[in-house]
């Protein structure tokens, strides 16, 4: 009988340990994210691949799988629109990326503004001085052998700078290319002190490393200064509540911004770069994501 008694005696105990455990688990799940894998579409912005990197390291911190898939802005879009990309960290609003987001701003979510005032034009070197707004182009054609260097086809600053040769009735090519090349084509030109005119945003870790400045655009043909916002697909609040709240904490100004892309562009490797720019701003990063 003692036995009897002691074995329902254990079962009770065991039971309440069993339930105890899975109530605190449940605590420990609660207003979590169930799903745990999250895609990120990305394009090939200095800014764009630092901050993404950023926020797959954090992510990672916290247990997530975070795969960043490198695209074309328009893909980007249409990703998010689909549903095949969870979250986008980058959308200039509300002019540069207007007609993307008239396109596809049934489909999308635009979540807070994490970075406030940027800025889009032709950018030259300070030395050339007598060169200081978009109408004085034509003069400098023969120096600047008529080209002017982009970033890649069908992006938003190119688009623009296409409408802009118009509107100035510039006598340029706009030379399509990649960020990487076009910032080595200044730098070669710079070295030599030759001139150069390129694409240029900010923000831009090139400001802090080359003495540049914006040509004044007077017909406000890159439009007024944007802030950059996220996008995520429909349905991502409800599936990554949390994350949906660190984002919406996330802010950064120019400094901050530009120190990351400069560890990154300095390390030569996004990964890198990222990692040491959270361990020096270990209390902003922490100051984002509250549990």
């Amino acid at each position: 009988m003692k036995k009897k008694w002691m074995f329902a005696l254990l079962t009770i105990v065991l039971g309440l340990i069993l339930g105890a455990c899975q109530g605190a688990k449940e605590d420990e799940n609660k207003g979590g994210d169930e799903k745990k894998e999250l895609k990120f579409g990305i394009n090939a912005w200095a800014e764009n691949i630092a901050v993404s990197n950023m926020w797959k390291i954090l992510l990672e911190e916290k247990g997530y799988e975070v795969e960043l898939k490198e695209l074309e802005k328009a893909a980007v879009w249409t990703g998010v629109a689909q549903k095949d990309i969870d979250i986008a960290p980058e959308a200039w609003l509300p002019f540069t990326d207007a007609p993307f987001w008239d396109q596809y701003k049934d489909n999308v979510v635009k979540g807070d503004a994490w970075y406030k005032g940027t800025g889009l034009g032709i950018a030259v070197p300070k030395y050339m001085e007598n060169v200081n707004s978009l109408e004085d182009l034509n003069k400098w054609k023969e120096e600047l052998n008529g080209k002017i260097y982009g970033i890649e086809p069908g992006t938003s600053l190119m688009n623009l700078s296409e409408k802009m040769l118009e509107e100035y009735q510039l006598e340029y090519e706009l030379v399509p290319s990649s960020e990487a090349a076009m910032l080595s084509q200044l730098k070669e030109s710079m070295n030599n002190e030759k001139p150069i005119a390129i694409t240029m945003w900010n923000p831009h870790w090139a400001f802090s490393a080359f003495d540049i400045k914006y040509l004044e655009d007077p017909k406000e043909v890159y439009g007024k200064p944007d802030d950059i916002f996220y996008l995520t697909r429909k349905g991502f609040e409800e599936d990554f509540p949390k994350v949906k709240e660190w984002f919406d904490n996330w802010d950064m100004n120019d400094d901050q911004l530009g120190s990351l892309m400069k560890l990154i562009e300095d390390a030569g490797d996004p990964v890198g770069g990222a990692k040491q720019w959270i361990e020096e701003n270990r209390d902003l990063v922490d100051s984002w994501m509250t549990e």
